[in-house]
């Protein structure tokens, strides 16, 4: 057991402390007690954030690698495979631990107002601490048993979370679509844990094996293989193509819900799974490249079906599934570049995007609460008067996702454009599909910040408009609700210059992570190519800075005087297309559902034929027996009668033919 004043030991007390919290919020609930249900929640969430925190600044200092390990004992053996309950504490582990309290904490305050009244309080805190604690199980795990516990036990929590109301079929059927849509990537991710196994020595802790693919490393189809099958896992929990789909029908959850997905848990996990196991990627260039195009693609995508979408949830929702896609195409870069510029490039971003995502959607839910539970874009406008407080603070957020200079999604996103470029203009072998992916990232920015911005001048500019819904009673949000707007605004404006270009403490903390020294070791191994550092590049920001502002004065000159929407002419066609989500529901509905549908139907029809001839099989014993069971009676005098007419039958026939 490790001492519990220990950086590991405090870190293990902030994981287990939103799992307390579960309890005690499930506890009121089954006290009737429900109005009481956030108050675990809030607290022990809080007291987690403080904790990570302070382990995270205690640590902070220093060039030496950080590095810590407790085992608590044997989880179970099989053979000689010894699986210990194992946990790993690291700058990368620390950095996502810190980050999922921090963030769930004014998430929880938010929604302690919102819920405030639902039938369901004390269940909707119960499975948001057993969500947060699941969260951080997977980023501090360190065997792969126990990092599987904790990615199955988010997918758990956002299936109840996002169908939180079950009675409502659209939320139902939702969260079906969520639970089952991930668990196709989870079947390859298993596949290529098992195949790690294999390879790694079948050592359980993650670390162990990866230091020793790293140093006996296999075939190269064969590590390309197991990582691709463990891109399965991240395509489908961060929902990417062509797994993306379940992620904007998540929206039918609660709107803190939403949050909390998007910007701390679920579909963060994908992202740290592929940093966690970049020593694997970096050896094999060609999974990397997969990575980035299909992060890319997604990208583009997302970005595309954002652009005319009418419930502003759901642009929220597609851009991070765009967001991601920028992730995973600054994960997909350590193939040509080192690793360590690209994995921070990837957690950078994610760290500065959990702070103004979950913004933009606590911002999104204070603007449906008021608006009488709409959020279709096309029945309000004009807020900005009467929300003034989600007004500054939403625009704050949209300004950092555009990538607005010098907010926080500015830095994060131009370290990731820079990742790319360079890797584009190295000797990679896989050069001109880097260059080509950078140039969809510039699209995709420009993009980005349009649909950021029509959202937003549609939602607070032009003529005030209320919906009936809202009764006459729209207002600004309480405190509750609009003081962690505040806080998390403060984050969007400034944290991401703050940690790096300022100070540079981001990048170097993160690389005293030995995943990354071990990443670096083994992409000059296979490469044979330097290792470098990040350098900020003054034509990328410059590139950078003018998309946003075009996409963002585009905006302004066709959205400024706020709904309804004039789409010129021209664009009609391709806003349709988007409004219409690129026909993709619908392209899976008829290739795989339909099918699928068919099958089972045919299915289930050939089974009841097999049913019933089974059936009649067996019924022809029982209708001889019922036809022949009249003549054993038990009467003796019955029996004989019978013999006696048969008897004369026989002779009878005897006579007859003898007469012939």
């Amino acid at each position: 057991m490790p001492d519990p004043l220990s950086p590991i030991g405090l870190s293990l007390i902030a994981v287990t402390l939103p799992l307390l919290g579960s309890v005690l919020s499930a506890l009121c609930g089954a006290a009737r007690l429900p109005r009481l249900a956030h108050m675990p929640a809030v607290l022990t969430f809080a007291a987690a954030g403080v904790i990570s925190g302070y382990v995270l600044f205690t640590l902070a200092g220093g060039k030496d690698p950080l590095s810590y390990k407790a085992e608590l004992g044997t989880w179970f053996t099989v053979g000689d495979m010894k699986v210990p309950v194992a946990f790993h504490l690291d700058s990368l582990s620390l950095i996502m631990l810190s980050t999922v309290t921090f963030i769930a904490t004014f998430i929880a305050v938010f929604s302690a107002s919102y819920m405030k009244g639902d039938d369901g309080f004390a269940r909707y805190f119960a499975v948001m601490g057993l969500f947060v604690f699941a969260m951080c199980l997977l980023v501090t795990s360190n065997n792969f048993f126990l990092l599987v516990a904790g990615w199955e036990g988010v997918g758990l929590c956002s299936y109840l979370l996002v169908g939180y109301y079950y009675t409502k079929p659209s939320a139902a059927a939702a969260a079906r679509k969520a639970f089952l849509v991930t668990r196709l990537g989870d079947v390859g991710m298993i596949l290529g844990i098992f195949w790690l196994w294999k390879f790694g020595g079948y050592h359980s802790n993650i670390d162990q094996l990866v230091d020793h693919i790293t140093h006996q490393p296999p075939a190269a189809d064969q590590i390309t293989l197991c990582c691709l099958l463990l891109f399965c896992g991240a395509v489908g929990k961060s929902a990417q193509l062509p797994l993306y789909v379940w992620l904007p029908d998540a929206m039918e959850g609660p709107t803190p819900v939403s949050a909390l997905i998007h910007a701390a848990t679920m579909v963060t996990a994908g992202v740290y799974l592929l940093a966690r196991t970049a020593p694997l990627f970096a050896l094999s260039p060609t999974a990397q490249i997969v990575v980035t195009i299909v992060g890319g693609l997604t990208a583009l995508l997302a970005a595309f079906i954002a652009l005319a979408q009418y419930d502003l949830k759901r642009v929220l929702a597609y851009s991070t599934v765009s967001q991601l896609g920028f992730m995973f195409m600054g994960l997909g870069c350590g193939g040509a570049i080192a690793p360590n510029i690209a994995v921070t490039a990837a957690i950078f971003h994610l760290f500065t995007h959990a702070f103004f995502k979950a913004l933009l959607f606590l911002g999104s839910g204070s603007v449906m609460h008021a608006m009488g539970n709409v959020i279709d874009m096309r029945k309000f406008g004009g807020l900005r008067k009467l929300m003034p407080v989600t007004h500054a603070t939403f625009l704050i957020g949209s300004l950092a996702l555009a990538g607005f200079p010098l907010l926080s999604g500015f830095w994060s996103k131009d370290q990731i454009l820079t990742a790319l470029h360079d890797a584009g203009t190295g000797r990679s072998v896989f050069h001109g599909y880097y260059y080509t992916v950078y140039l969809v990232a510039c699209l995709t920015a420009l993009m980005t910040a349009f649909y950021t911005f029509r959202a937003y001048f549609l939602t607070f500019w032009g003529e005030e408009r209320v919906p009936h819904e809202a009764h006459g009673h729209a207002h600004e949000s309480s405190p509750a609700m609009t003081i962690p707007l505040v806080i998390l605004a403060v984050g969007a404006l400034a944290i991401g210059a703050v940690v790096d270009p300022l100070t540079h403490w981001f990048g170097h903390f993160l690389e005293r992570s030995p995943v990354l020294h071990h990443a670096d070791e083994a992409f000059h191994k296979t490469t044979n190519m330097s290792v470098g550092h990040h350098a900020f590049n003054v034509t990328v920001a410059a590139i950078s800075s003018v998309l946003s502002l075009a996409g963002i004065g585009i905006a302004a000159m066709l959205y400024r005087k706020g709904g309804p929407e004039k789409v010129p002419t021209v664009l009609k066609p391709v806003f349709a297309l988007s409004q219409n989500k690129a026909y993709v529901d619908e392209v899976y509905g008829a290739t795989v559902v339909l099918p699928a549908e068919t099958a089972a139907s045919g299915s289930g029809q050939f089974d009841g034929f097999l049913d019933a001839l089974a059936r009649l099989i067996s019924f022809i014993p029982r209708f001889l027996g019922a036809v022949l069971r009249p003549l054993q009676n038990g009467l003796v005098q019955f029996y004989a009668l019978g013999m006696v007419l048969g008897l004369a039958v026989f002779l009878t026939v005897v006579v007859l033919r003898s007469g012939r």
